[in-house]
């Protein structure tokens, strides 16, 4: 190869390197704008899921005793808390209104009219208290439910819209409670215990 054609193509090579990373650097300073654009995108969806996916959907861990805000009464003896806390009241069985595959039972929509009910002359700002069971095999926790000193659990055996469980592991002097209001209730014949509808 000639000495001079040599030293020109040594002098064109850097030459055309350079004027293709001055293009690369200009293509990639035109498009800095959109790609951070994007790249924030990914950020935001990415926390946005990381979020989601870390809150609890069945409610808190540990739910303390005191007051607490009641969104919605799913049925007479069923309820869920602001916080997603499913709540079943302690002690107590009403008749079914909601349960899947499942007829609703009798006074079960008037087991849920009442709860409902309790809970609006209580601002749906409701005490709960708790016996030595704690939660149900469904992690529903087991309540006592209270309006200042009127309690719900108790109020529905009296209206005869639910039947005292004393089978259940909860405190003597509650089951107490429950038992008489059951008594009330039959000697009365109300809800449950009476003929029909």
């Amino acid at each position: 190869m000639d000495p001079c054609t040599e030293k020109a193509t040594s002098f064109a090579a850097p030459r055309g390197r350079r004027e293709a990373e001055r293009s690369l650097r200009r293509y990639w300073q035109d498009r800095r704008g959109w790609l951070v654009w994007l790249v924030g995108l990914v950020i935001v969806i990415w926390r946005t899921y990381v979020s989601y996916t870390q809150q609890p959907a069945s409610g808190p861990d540990v739910l303390v005793e005191g007051m607490h805000e009641v969104r919605r009464v799913v049925d007479g003896d069923t309820l869920l808390l602001a916080n997603n806390a499913r709540v079943r009241l302690q002690g107590i069985n009403a008749p079914e209104s909601v349960k899947p595959d499942s007829p609703v039972e009798q006074w079960g929509p008037e087991a849920s009219a009442f709860a409902k009910a309790f809970f609006e002359r209580a601002n749906y700002r409701v005490r709960l208290t708790f016996s030595e069971e704690r939660q149900d095999r469904y992690d529903r926790y087991l309540a006592f439910v209270w309006h200042n000193e009127t309690m719900l659990n108790e109020e529905l055996v009296r209206a005869g819209l639910a039947y005292a469980r004393l089978d259940y592991p909860y405190s003597s002097a509650m089951k107490r409670r429950l038992a008489a209001a059951q008594e009330e209730a039959r000697q009365a014949k109300r809800g449950i215990w009476s003929k029909g509808k």
